[in-house]
């Protein structure tokens, strides 16, 4: 099965989340600025709402994905708990790239908001999380 994991941090917050992933599945956390170079089974998809929408980073990658994806896992962090699945949904769809119904999503710090997060705890959460999709 090939795994790949991509994310878009401002912050830090989704890079922890999403190093977590990678380790946990066995390959290696890398930026949506390195286009994905072949199929892949499964894309771990990582970022957080800004604006009420997901950064243009992300908007990008998803529109330049030119390899046959089997699903997406999308998983987040933000400072005020909402999820990005519903953007990444609709960039999906128009790629007519599957999402995955399980998401991971988890506090991010933001200034005095969630002040530590992810935390330990967090993070083997999303390493358990990601274990699901490969055993």
């Amino acid at each position: 099965m090939k795994i790949a994991v991509r994310y878009y941090t401002r912050g830090g917050n989704t890079k922890k989340i999403a190093e977590a992933i990678a380790g946990a599945v066995g390959v290696e956390a890398k930026t949506v600025s390195e286009p994905l170079s072949g199929d892949v089974d499964i894309l771990f998809l990582g970022s957080s709402p800004y604006a009420f929408d997901v950064a243009d980073e992300v908007k990008a990658f998803i529109k330049g994905i030119n390899v046959r994806v089997g699903k997406v896992v999308n998983f987040s962090t933000s400072a005020s708990l909402r999820s990005t699945r519903k953007y990444v949904e609709k960039l999906l769809a128009e790629k007519r790239i599957p999402l995955a119904k399980e998401e991971f999503s988890c506090p991010g710090s933001f200034t005095i908001l969630h002040r530590g997060r992810p935390d330990e705890g967090d993070v083997k959460s999303a390493a358990e999380f990601a274990k699901k999709f490969v055993s």
